[in-house]
């Protein structure tokens, strides 16, 4: 009656907490599964209902019968034949087999229930009444267990799990109610009046209650293969296997014209193969490891030694290093439980021409690490240059070669292989014939001078949309050397290699301009003409500000602006510098890209320095008026990179800022190449009013400073400086000139720093006048590339 069974639950849940000190350790692991989930519980019971929902998710309607992996699978499911007989029931036969056994349980629950109301005393109605309700709540406990929604109790799926002593219970008590209710049949003269006596109430009830409960499982079991099977089957399927990486080729690099400036060693004669054993499936077959020291050129002996020494868990041990050749061999043999591996490595066939530009690639460092979280172990990077800046795009995905494993991790079977799908190519703008003059007349110069820190940078690029045609720095160093295998020796000396040769000077490094700012002071003074550009005025040999004389670099006569543009007049810029104020310049060498990181495509960029009267406090200077008549030759507060004033040498012949770019487009295979995207050229605000500036570089060509370049065979503008700079030793300076052609239709524009005396071979203005000549010369080859998709 209710009147005992309500207080006896109640009181059980006042209990409850108490009894929990009295659970059998494994009891407590159980109910801590249930209530942690088993996604908390890599092993025990949480482990337990996790395989016992893949086994039910994956079931789908008629099971796996037909997996080959069945039994494999069925491994991984414990408590197979008690506690999750029925999700082994569902893996093997399907969601329609787990389906009718549920309901079986029902009818069965609703058979022994409505048997309680036939036996003639009421002690054979609360036997059929009891044995109803027990079975119901070990079917709605086994079936809540095996789909995570109960606790893993240890209770047998009526008349399913087998074990011995519970399907004895269950059918003796069965037998029990048959009695019992054939007694009440063949006996009704005897009964007990109903009047006269209590039977068990709420059976009915009960029943009907267990009913909705156990189709409400099974509506849940059913929506958990819709809604999660797939992820489900996945869990399955990566649980049963261990894979082998097989590492993805990198996209090669190219010039514009398609020649190869990086590219792998894998699948080339200069490649070498990784031959790796899966111990436990190679140790069955004497045979095969015979053939595979054959083939590798070891003794069998030498391979039985490695094998017998891996644990049967081991996944795979390493064999032999073999040439790309003899990889080819191992893998036509298909030998069980071999898997041939490429090593990655780059080769670059350019060496130090292209180094401190392309960088290299190499094992992942923790920062690579904390940029990629998702990168496996030892996945190999770019970790300089572009192969670092495009690596997302030049590294590809890589594949694998999976293993089956029992639910101990002993291997068992070789498992689906999925092949790595190599990166994208990159195509840059560079041209190497261009980069191989350039580079040449670059440690020409160098070399006509002796200080070994002493650096070179130059740049070719197109004015009009930023394409780096060429980009040369030196000292240089060959990227070769970071193998694999790495030359230790040679990276330990390149470590303390005077003038920083892994260095892009050309974007890292900083210098005074010297009068090359003069191109900037002059576009300030076109947009304010503070001194109009026509007027001549007085120069001479100095200029005394205050109390300090400021020399010239030869004395000179009364000259405007263009003439003083074209010999580098130094007393006419001091005194136009004076004049302006220092804000005019600054804001149009802002304008110009003086001052802040240009967004080329190389990491490491270096922003240079721009001060002005307010900022030289913060590096613990001071602004004086001497400050701002030394800005008007481009010392001072002032440092730039040659791809700096590359730039704005280019923005006063075109009136426009470019980005500069290395990469081009990118494509696989024989595919059509798509265009990287690049910013658009950002107009200069006063480019109407910098013709006295153009007709300045191009006199500084016909008649001034910059007169080598009348060998090139085009209408050349240019402007040279001569910077002094504190970190080079007495008589040494940095040597600048930037050049663009044809100055009617700007289409490059050239700058080199060379550092040195500036003398005879050690002149700038040689290095961009060879260069200019073979550009022009063979301007339409240089230009030219295979077409390119606009940019996605």
């Amino acid at each position: 009656p209710s009147r005992f069974l309500l207080p006896l639950f109640a009181a059980a849940a006042v209990l409850a907490p108490l009894v929990i000190g009295l659970l059998r350790p494994y009891q407590i692991e159980r109910l801590g599964g249930f209530i942690a989930g088993s996604h908390q519980t890599p092993s025990g019971s949480g482990w337990a209902v996790q395989q016992a929902r893949i086994a039910l998710g994956t079931g789908a309607l008629f099971g796996r019968a037909g997996d080959p992996m069945r039994g494999l699978l069925a491994q991984y499911l414990p408590e197979r034949e008690t506690d999750l007989a029925l999700a082994s029931l569902v893996e093997q036969w399907g969601l329609l087999a787990g389906a009718a056994v549920v309901v079986s349980a029902i009818i069965l629950v609703w058979r022994v229930a409505l048997a309680s109301r036939a036996p003639r005393t009421p002690h054979g109605a609360l036997v059929g009444g009891g044995l109803a309700i027990l079975l119901g709540v070990e079917t709605m406990v086994s079936l809540g267990g095996n789909l995570g929604l109960l606790p893993l109790a240890g209770v047998p799926f009526p008349l399913l799990s087998y074990g011995g002593t519970a399907l004895v219970v269950h059918l003796a008590a069965i037998g029990v109610v048959i009695g019992v209710r054939r007694d009440g049949a063949r006996r009704r003269l005897w009964a007990v009046p109903r009047w006269r006596t209590r039977r068990p109430r709420l059976i009915r009830v009960a029943a009907v209650g267990l009913t909705a409960v156990l189709v409400a499982f099974g509506l849940y079991g059913w929506r958990l293969q819709l809604v999660q099977g797939e992820a489900l089957a996945a869990a399955g399927q990566n649980q049963i296997m261990r894979c082998i990486r097989l590492p993805a080729p990198r996209g090669l690099i190219t010039d514009r014209h398609g020649v190869p400036v990086a590219t792998n060693a894998a699948g080339t004669p200069a490649g070498t193969d990784k031959i790796v054993a899966v111990p436990a499936l190679l140790r069955r077959n004497p045979h095969d490891i015979a053939r595979l020291a054959a083939l590798t050129g070891q003794p069998p002996a030498a391979v039985q030694a490695v094998l017998a020494g891996a644990p049967d868990t081991t996944l795979a041990v390493q064999v032999a290093d073999v040439p790309t050749a003899t990889g080819a061999g191992v893998t036509a043999a298909r030998i069980n439980g071999v898997v041939v591996v490429p090593q990655p490595r780059r080769i670059y066939p350019t060496g130090p021409l292209l180094a401190p530009q392309l960088g290299f690639t190499g094992v992942t460092t923790p920062a690579e690490l904390q940029r990629w979280p998702d990168l496996p172990p030892g996945e190999i990077v770019g970790r300089a240059g572009l192969e670092q800046q495009y690596d997302s795009v030049l590294r590809g995905i890589n594949g694998q070669q999976c293993v089956y494993v029992n639910p101990a991790g002993v291997p068992v079977a070789m498992g689906p292989r999925q092949e790595s799908v190599p990166g994208a190519n990159l195509r840059l703008s560079l041209d190497l014939g261009l980069q191989r003059e350039l580079s040449t007349g670059l440690a020409d110069a160098l070399a006509a001078q002796s200080n070994p820190r002493a650096i070179g940078a130059a740049v070719a690029l197109d004015p009009r949309n930023g394409q780096v045609l060429a980009i040369a720095s030196l000292p240089s160093y060959d990227n070769n050397l970071y193998g694999p295998p790495v030359d230790q020796a040679a990276l330990g000396a390149l470590a303390t290699a005077p003038g920083s040769p892994t260095s892009d000077h050309v974007s890292q490094a900083v210098a005074p301009p010297g009068s090359t700012f003069k191109l900037v002071v002059a576009s300030a003074n076109a947009v304010l003409q503070a001194i109009p550009p026509d007027q001549i005025i007085p120069t001479g040999a100095s200029f005394t500000f205050g109390d300090h004389t400021f020399n010239n670099w030869e004395p000179m006569g009364p000259m405007n602006m263009v003439q003083a543009l074209a010999w580098s007049n130094d007393v006419y810029f001091y005194k136009l510098a004076t004049v302006l104020g220092p804000y005019p310049i600054i804001n149009a060498a802002r304008a110009l890209g003086v001052g802040r990181p240009t967004g080329i495509d190389l990491p490491g960029e270096a922003a240079g320095y721009l001060g002005t009267p307010d900022t030289v406090g913060q590096i613990g200077a001071t602004w004086y008026g001497g400050s701002t008549v030394i800005l008007g030759i481009g010392q001072g507060y002032l440092s730039v990179t040659p791809l700096q004033n590359a730039l704005w040498g280019g923005a006063v012949a075109t009136g426009n800022v470019v980005t500069p770019r290395l990469g081009l487009a990118t494509g696989t295979g024989d595919r059509a190449y798509v265009g990287l995207p690049a910013p658009a050229p950002t107009p200069v605000p006063f480019a109407a009013a910098l013709g006295p500036v153009r007709d300045g570089m191009r006199s500084a060509v016909t008649g001034g400073t910059a007169s080598p370049l009348t060998a090139v065979p085009a209408p050349v503008g240019a402007k040279t400086g001569t910077a002094e700079d504190g970190s080079l030793p007495q008589g040494s300076y940095d040597n600048w000139i930037t050049a663009v052609a044809p100055m009617d239709n700007p289409n490059v524009v050239m700058t080199a720093l060379v550092q040195g005396p500036g003398v005879g071979g050690n002149n700038a203005s040689a290095v961009v006048s060879r260069a200019m000549q073979y550009y022009v010369t063979h301007q339409a080859g240089v230009a030219a590339t295979a077409p390119v998709q606009p940019p996605q």
